[in-house]
């Protein structure tokens, strides 16, 4: 357990980071520690390099307090976002500034091997453009499916069952050098979400449904991410559907919602529309490209399409009510609708709205705000994994870490903690 000292570091540096204007007494206010003992963190923060003066705030009467920042400039953090048929990796300042990006289309069916040379590529490239060799200090990485958080890794899913017995951590510290956390996407774009969008930071009790051509959910609880027992809360992908029970998923059952309302499914039955005649702008993409993805249908429903518009509308209809459970079960004050979800949100968003109000109790809807998410879903989940890592980093537990790392003049001890527990 981490002692007094570095809790009340963690606390000092939280703070600062989450804060644009401080000062010190405002310190002592937000932390709830006195007066001298916030003076020796913020003291002990600034000999390690992790906070600088940035001027003065506004005097009350005696000498105008300085006002303190995080020393984004000091290091560099890297993320991936590995969703089921794309990838995003990015490169961050230690304030969680977004530098530089880069994204390529994949498929997780192909491996391991393929996806994580892909993300050490991508990764190994923006090192070298911002020169982050000797001042990289940690890496987050979104999975597309459940990540045991106890021990780090992919938990064994059916639809991806080499990534469980793939040292993927290991193999990016041993790539990077630096401590490597991983964790479910749609967890990842919740936090990133509550760092972007000021009423999900506000919300104790939010429920944030991701969905691409999967479909999961995340959910805070007092603040805090709630990922359950081994970190594999939120997975509602593979809930079943009543009445789908004809409908293969592609993890081996029936009816799962992932298989009617994902997107996957939104390309696999708006290929039908297109083949069937039944869908004029889906069956204008077909003859084009020979493929039908999620967004084709969305921007055929935009076009007036009535059969991409209703099949939109089935599918928000779908995830409205295993939503109302996790509604009933949680009792949130907000819902985040982000992921590919809320590229369609002019179709789906009030749909939605509609079946949760009608199958969850009145009680937990009479003021539940539900709500598309407030930034770029290209970089909700890399946002999400940058703000991952920092949090991880900069938490009592390794605190201690960087702390030695920096009194040692450089970031390379940080090398030596390969082992940091997930």
């Amino acid at each position: 357990m981490p002692s007094d000292r570095y809790t009340g570091l963690a606390a000092v540096l939280g703070a600062i980071r989450n804060s644009a204007d401080i000062t010190q007494p405002l310190l002592v206010e937000r932390v709830g520690l006195g007066r001298s003992v916030v003076a020796q963190r913020v003291a002990e923060l600034e000999v390690a390099g992790l906070v600088v003066s940035d001027g003065f705030g506004p005097s009350t009467g005696g000498r105008a307090p300085r006002r303190l920042r995080l020393h984004a400039e000091a290091g560099y953090v890297l993320g991936a976002d590995i969703a089921t048929n794309e990838l995003v990796v990015g490169v961050a300042d230690l304030a969680g500034n977004l530098l530089d990006t880069r994204h390529r289309e994949t498929d997780v069916v192909d491996g391991p091997d393929a996806v994580m040379g892909a993300v050490e590529e991508m990764a190994g490239e923006l090192v070298e453009e911002v020169g982050a060799h000797r001042s990289l200090w940690s890496f987050g990485v979104g999975m597309p499916g459940p990540v045991a958080y106890d021990d780090g890794g992919p938990a064994a899913m059916p639809t991806m069952p080499e990534w469980s017995r793939h040292p993927t951590r290991q193999r990016l510290t041993d790539r990077f050098g630096v401590p490597v956390w991983m964790d479910n996407r749609t967890n990842l774009s919740a936090l990133g979400e509550r760092r972007v969008n000021p009423v999900a930071a506000r919300s104790q009790h939010m429920v944030y449904l991701g969905g691409g051509y999967g479909i999961g959910a995340a959910v805070v609880v007092g603040g805090r991410i709630h990922r359950g027992a081994h970190g594999l809360a939120g997975a509602i992908d593979h809930v079943p559907v009543p009445g789908a029970a004809d409908v293969v998923c592609r993890c081996g059952k029936t009816g799962c919602l992932e298989a009617v309302a994902g997107g996957a499914a939104l390309a696999r039955d708006g290929r039908l529309l297109a083949e069937t005649g039944q869908s004029p702008a889906l069956a204008d993409v077909l003859g084009r490209t020979g493929r039908i993805r999620p967004g084709d249908v969305t921007e055929a429903a935009g076009s007036g399409d009535a059969a991409a518009r209703a099949l939109l509308n089935r599918a928000a209809v779908l995830l409205g009510r295993s939503l109302a459970t996790l509604v009933n079960v949680f009792d949130p004050d907000l819902v985040v609708i982000g992921g590919g979800i809320a590229r369609a949100r002019a179709h789906v968003l009030a749909a939605i709205r509609e079946e949760v109000h009608r199958s969850a109790l009145p009680a937990v809807t009479r003021d539940l705000r539900i709500e598309p998410s407030a930034f770029d879903q290209e970089i909700a989940g890399i946002t999400g994994a940058v703000e991952f890592a920092l949090g991880e980093l900069f938490s009592p537990e390794h605190l201690p870490t960087v702390l030695d790392a920096r009194a040692g003049g450089t970031p390379d001890a940080l090398v030596e903690e390969r082992a940091l527990p997930a």
